[in-house]
């Protein structure tokens, strides 16, 4: 009965941490991806490691630094070897994992330790109050239970992190993640050698005790608000930089189909003038030369593909997206019509049509080939705003969901959508998407400034 209660902290503990290594399963499963087996696997190997440092720690009385440090190989080795991802990412998830665990739990941990001290010294009048192990035990069961909620926030709120960013980002993301553990891991070390805080023998061990765990509570959450802050400002900073690049490209291919379609047009307005010529071209016989001539307008011209909408450079993008379209053999359906006086410039007009299309064709060229796959874009002057509204085919067992990309090309993960809603924001419009039963629909309405 003695050797039970000498282990009534683990045996309170061990439901808890069980309960926190499946929910870090899951926080891995949708940041990285494994199969069921495996995840079942990282979850026994992981308990049984934590177990084994628990009990030889208790038996051994071995520093804490060496079980909390062993623990942290394996528990990262495990991740390494049982899931499936580039090494860099493999690496920050686990990093985010003990970073946000240890830091939450060091924080509950000494705020439940300074209520229970303050318990015992106020209303038991105990002078110098000690934790018992089975107190020991219970604020790391509850501790834990905290830590199983941080995991679940930080597995809605932290699985975009690990989409559409390069190996070298994971791995400078991981850094200071690592400092943050193994600063919190010396600290618990000087913790559990007495290293504490000290009034100099003035006020008692009972009060070096809360300044202790209270220097521990706030240190925890300074360091918790840091890590949070360098995370989610460089996953922003990433965004910016992204949204940048992208736009800085866009301007490019739209300058180029504007100019190529005002070609076009001087070509159409000369052809008067060419049919004379390659009439007497051909009076004469002259087959070398008119082919030259031939060749020279093929190269110069550009077809409309018949999509008039009122912008030339809405016409010429349009052109493009449908002859992307006819050759991934989707049907496309096209009825825009942009009224004169409109208040949106054409470059804005080309990042919404641009963007929305390609979404379009990203999703349509996921579908197998077949006549479901569909792309249909109306847009239209509606009592003083400009609706448009685009709908097209998707997978629907692929639910949408916001923030979360199925692009082949990570890097451009939600950058779309981020630029068709900074478009909106900035004409106060309204954007409003929809997906289901196999059908993705967005509508875009914009107040039209007639003044």
């Amino acid at each position: 009965m003695k050797q039970v209660l000498d282990f009534a902290d683990i045996i309170l503990e061990a439901p808890c941490y069980l309960g926190y290594l499946w929910m870090g399963e899951k926080f891995c499963s949708m940041c990285l991806s494994t199969s069921k087996k495996r995840g079942q696997l990282f979850l026994l190997l992981s308990f049984c490691v934590w177990l084994c440092l628990e009990i030889g720690n208790r038996q051994y009385s071995v520093p804490y630094i060496f079980p909390a440090a062993l623990n942290r190989i394996f528990f990262t080795g495990l991740i390494l070897l049982l899931f499936e991802a580039e090494t860099e990412k493999k690496i920050l998830a686990a990093f985010l994992l003990m970073t946000g665990t240890t830091l939450v739990g060091n924080a509950c941990e000494s705020s439940l330790i300074c209520l229970i001290l303050f318990f015992h010294h106020t209303v038991k009048k105990i002078p110098e109050p000690f934790l018992s192990e089975w107190e020991a035990g219970l604020t790391d069961s509850v501790s834990l239970l905290l830590v199983i909620l941080a995991v679940y926030w930080m597995s809605k709120r932290l699985v975009s992190v690990f989409y559409g960013k390069t190996r070298k980002w994971y791995l400078v993301a991981s850094i200071p993640l690592f400092v943050i553990i193994a600063v919190i891991d010396i600290v618990n070390w000087g913790a559990s050698n007495g290293i504490m805080a000290r009034s100099g023998g003035n006020m008692g061990l009972y009060y070096d005790q809360i300044f202790s765990h209270m220097e521990i509570c706030v240190l925890s959450g300074l360091s918790l608000f840091a890590a949070g802050f360098f995370v989610f400002g460089m996953e922003r900073i990433y965004l910016e930089q992204e949204k940048s690049s992208r736009c800085h490209a866009q301007i490019a291919v739209y300058q180029m189909l504007e100019e190529q379609y005002g070609q076009s047009e001087r070509l159409r307005h000369d052809m008067k003038n060419h049919i004379i010529a390659l009439s007497g071209l051909f009076l004469r016989k002259e087959w070398e030369k008119l082919g030259e001539y031939l060749k020279n307008m093929e190269g110069s011209v550009l077809e409309t593909g018949g999509d008039i909408t009122g912008n030339k450079a809405v016409d010429a993008l349009l052109y493009q997206k449908r002859k992307q379209a006819e050759q991934g053999r989707i049907k496309w359906e096209c009825d825009i019509q942009i009224p004169g006086v409109c208040c949106i410039n054409a470059f804005d007009l080309c990042v919404l049509f641009g963007n929305i299309l390609d979404n379009a064709l990203e999703a349509c060229g996921r579908l197998q080939v077949d006549a479901s796959r569909f792309i249909s874009v109306q847009a239209r002057a509606v009592k003083k705003c400009f609706l448009l509204e685009a709908k097209n085919s998707m997978d629907h067992m692929e639910p949408y969901t916001e923030g979360v990309s199925k692009k082949e090309n990570p890097q451009e993960h939600g950058i779309g959508l981020q630029n068709i809603g900074d478009v909106v924001r900035k004409y106060h419009g309204v954007l409003k998407i929809e997906a289901e039963n196999g059908v993705f629909a967005i509508s875009v309405l914009i107040p039209l400034n007639l003044e």
